[in-house]
């Protein structure tokens, strides 16, 4: 077996599980259905967890100077099965706007869209565009068609003639750019730019079925100029591959790129940070021994390591063209010398499963707490139902006055535990009360009004001292709110299990563990956020970039995530504080149900002593359902877990 085939064997095991998972928790949801156990709550928790499971993506970006073979090397590793270039690679730039490559399965449909790279004058992000499909121009894709595919997928390089001004206000020139644009000292009338600003390809290749999606940047100034790529999109890859080119080793644009947008901003994702020194072939030479080309090679990755600071096992020398070229003809002997095979073996046995174990943490997180509660439910109605059978067996031949004893016994008990409930409704409320201040400190309203201030202050200044202010006045700010939030949830977190030890202590139900609210992922994520700014507002670009520019940037990129993130922090707030208390709610109605259960029981056996044997046999038949419906949620946690 190929490591090819292992890689492609490897996506779809991942996808297999998935859908295991997936499966796994529809046979949970109907299992809460059929017990009559599901709460509106409960189904809106499991339906997100499963569209998130199902939206699910593993991304690998490749970044890349100009001419370093980036894109020849996804058509090596992921499309030599078309025969033929799928992505165009040609001489000279090719990829001119950041790519996604993906399979769009809610659409299920083939298809590229294109971003204009007007929309770049907006205060909009790329996330919020995908939002609007009307902004987008859209082209269908034949997939049995690879030559009219790949026709169409040149319209993604196109460029157009712009003037300065109209280049400068797009963000796409600066003072610096002169020296590339300039002939013999004097800058044209016009220069070339992107056509488009972002472009989404959506094919039902069985890869991009799996959920891969394969990110492909341009150089290095349209890396710099795009907040979007720095900020949000290579820091989530899973993987990301810097592309160099062994025949010309670390050139000081590619030092540039890799000090400024690779680097930094996978400081704490460095096992999926890959540098792939390209173009091999080029030191190939047949008048040398075969051992010293290796040589050759391997000096080559040492020079690169030592200049990236990065392990020597992370740069993986491979020839694109070649390992594509062997892979459409069949040659075994070239594909092993291009040692394409090596690269899709570390991210077969490295990355996929590492995002495997992520995905896996997350819907146990997700989930586990949910069936551990539906799991100590149905023990508790097991137990209930086998000591109604030892106490029905126990009043056969009692008398009257036994039996009303008990029912006197069994209604005294039902009294106290209505006054704890009682009490426990007080702390209900009590808590439902403090958390609405959890959510008042994560109102997007408040959270605007700093925004504001920050945009009046940057928009008013003359000076980048005085932009730099405005930006540090705001993360400041953030980091403010944030510490008053963790002072809150500490507070929260105490009380609620105060509530359940207490709620555990008096009503003799099985051991439960509070769900906690927790805001240390919103916070890790607030300040690798803030220290990306730390290097925006240091950075010499911001420096030399025009104001209003620097202005738009900031507010499309940083301040556009650090919003989302008080989004979702808020709405995670208001699911918690719904379901925080809902397994204790549901063992009082359990614990309700039983006491009543008891005492009518006790009624009909007053009534009549030949009743105990009929109502004996019926529980028991209960007790056998509840048996399979327990083996059942074991079967389910077992497999949720596994």
């Amino acid at each position: 077996m190929t490591t090819s085939a292992r890689f492609s064997e490897q996506m779809q095991a991942y996808g297999r599980w998935k859908e295991n998972l997936s499966q796994g928790i529809d046979r949970y949801q109907q299992w809460l259905t059929h017990n009559e156990m599901a709460d509106s709550e409960d189904e809106m928790r499991i339906s997100e967890i499963l569209s998130s499971l199902r939206s699910e993506k593993l991304t690998i970006a490749f970044v890349a100077e100009f001419a370093r073979g980036k894109t020849e090397l996804i058509n090596a590793i992921f499309f030599s099965e078309f025969d033929r270039r799928l992505l165009p690679s040609e001489a000279g730039r090719t990829t001119m706007c950041p790519t996604e490559l993906l399979y769009d399965s809610e659409s299920n449909s083939s298809y590229i869209r294109l971003l204009p790279i007007e929309t770049r004058l907006q205060e909009k992000s790329i996330a919020d565009y995908k939002r609007d499909p009307i902004q987008w121009s859209s082209i269908a894709l034949d997939v049995e068609d690879s030559s009219g595919m790949e026709e169409a997928f040149k319209e993604i390089v196109k460029t157009k003639k712009v003037t300065i001004a109209e280049a400068r206000a797009l963000g796409l020139f600066q003072d610096e750019d002169i020296q590339f644009h300039s002939r013999d000292g004097v800058l044209p009338d016009t220069i070339d730019i992107p056509v488009w600003r972002h472009a989404i390809i959506s094919f039902p290749h069985p890869l991009l079925k799996q959920g891969l999606v394969i990110l492909d940047t341009p150089g290095l100034n349209a890396v710099g100029t795009e907040p979007e790529l720095t900020v949000n999109m290579l820091p989530n890859a899973q993987s990301v591959l810097f592309v160099m080119a062994a025949d010309t080793g670390v050139t000081k644009s590619d030092l540039d790129m890799w000090n400024l947008n690779v680097k930094p901003l996978r400081a704490n994702h460095q096992k999926g940070l890959i540098v792939v020194l390209n173009k091999i072939d080029s030191l190939w030479d047949d008048l040398k021994a075969e051992e010293n080309i290796r040589a050759t090679i391997d000096e080559q990755c040492h020079k690169a390591s030592e200049m990236l600071g990065i392990d020597r096992e992370n740069v993986i020398p491979v020839s694109a063209q070649k390992g594509l070229l062997a892979k459409i003809r069949h040659n075994q002997e070239t594909l092993d010398r291009s040692n394409i095979l090596t690269l899709e073996a570390i991210l077969a046995n490295d990355i996929i499963p590492n995002q495997q174990q992520l995905v896996n943490q997350h819907i146990k997180g997700a989930i586990g707490a949910m069936i551990r509660e539906s799991h100590a439910l149905i023990t508790s109605r097991l137990k209930a139902a086998k000591q109604q059978l030892v106490d029905l067996g126990g009043l056969s031949g009692k008398n009257r006055g036994v039996i009303e004893h008990l029912m006197k016994t069994t209604r005294e008990e039902q009294v106290a535990y209505h006054k704890s409930v009682e009490e426990f409704n007080a702390n209900k409320k009590l808590l439902s009360d403090q958390s609405k201040k959890l959510l008042a400190l994560l109102d997007l309203a408040k959270l605007d009004l700093l925004v504001g201030a920050t945009r009046e202050e940057m928009s008013g200044s003359w000076t980048t001292g005085g932009l730099k202010k405005g930006m540090k006045t705001f993360f400041g700010g953030i980091e403010e709110k944030f510490e008053e939030l963790q002072e809150y949830t500490e507070q929260l977190n105490r009380l609620v299990t105060t509530l359940y030890h207490k709620f555990n202590a008096e009503h003799d139900v099985p051991d439960l563990e509070p769900v906690l609210f927790t805001i240390d992922s919103y916070s890790a994520e607030m300040k690798k956020l803030s220290s990306d700014a730390d290097e925006f507002r240091n950075s010499p670009v911001t420096t030399m970039t025009e104001q209003s520019f620097v202005v738009k940037k900031f507010f499309i990129s940083l301040v556009s995530h650090a919003r989302n993130l008080f989004y979702k922090a808020h709405r995670d707030a208001e699911g918690w504080r719904k379901a925080v208390l809902s397994p204790l709610v549901k063992h009082i109605t359990e614990r309700k149900t039983e006491m009543d259960q008891r005492l009518e029981n006790l009624r009909k056996v007053s009534e009549s002593q030949e009743t105990i044997e009929e109502r004996i046999n019926e529980i028991k038949s209960e007790a056998q359902l509840l048996k399979r419906e327990y083996d059942e949620i074991t079967a389910i946690f077992k497999l949720i877990h596994s």
